[in-house]
């Protein structure tokens, strides 16, 4: 089993970064579909109060349950900062959809025991795991 597969198979809760309510965003239609699966959704955006059903925080640090994955739909620039809030509360994994890419950030995420997927659609990668590749 791939490690992504793993990773999919056990958690249960997606903090995603940048999730809005416009329907025509990929972080909107990624998000449905993961929570159509079974996954529960935490909307992570500064400007929503409520995406998908569920209430939305402002901060990562603002989350109040356990989060097994931080999956992440802001530009690259934006991801040390994110990564450190993962850290912060405990998150198992950083997700960086594809086109977000940071080695940096994700060297200090590894080395804090977080399991790391760059430049990968979680979408993608779980209708793949589904169909066994």
């Amino acid at each position: 089993m791939k490690v992504n597969d793993q990773l999919l198979r056990n958690a249960k809760t997606i903090a995603v970064v940048g999730l809005s309510n416009r329907h025509s965003r990929p972080s909107y239609g990624v998000s449905e579909y993961m929570q159509s699966v079974g996954y529960r959704i935490i909307p992570v955006n500064p400007i929503e109060t409520e995406v998908l059903g569920e209430k939305a925080y402002a901060t990562l640090d603002e989350v109040p349950d356990p989060v097994d994955i931080v999956d992440i739909f802001r530009r690259s620039e934006f991801v040390p900062e994110i990564v450190d809030a993962a850290i912060r509360i405990g998150a198992k994994c950083i997700w960086m959809q594809e086109g977000v890419v940071h080695e940096e950030a994700a060297a200090k995420a590894r080395a804090a025991g977080l399991e790391v997927v760059m430049d990968r659609c979680i979408l993608k990668e779980h209708r793949k795991m589904l169909a066994g590749r």
